[in-house]
C-alpha cells in the first residue's frame, strides 16, 4: 500500500454481468486505470465510490 492510498468500490459490467470490486488506489482515476488494465477496454465502469469509515463517538 502506498502513502495516501484509499479503498474504492468500483461497479463494472463485463459480458452482461455486473461486478463490484474493491480497489486500493490514490484517486478515482487511478482506480479506473487499474480496472482497465485488469479487464481491458470492454469493461464498462458504472460508478466508483470511496469507502467511508465510520468515525465512532
Amino acid at each position: 500500500m502506498r502513502c495516501g492510498s484509499k479503498c474504492f468500490y468500483v461497479e463494472l459490467e463485463l459480458n452482461e454481468e455486473k461486478m463490484i470490486k474493491s480497489i486500493t488506489a490514490r484517486t478515482p482515476a487511478e482506480a479506473r486505470k487499474t480496472i482497465r488494465l485488469e479487464y481491458g477496454a470492454e469493461a464498462t465502469i458504472l460508478f466508483i465510490q470511496e469507502e467511508r469509515k465510520d468515525k465512532g463517538i
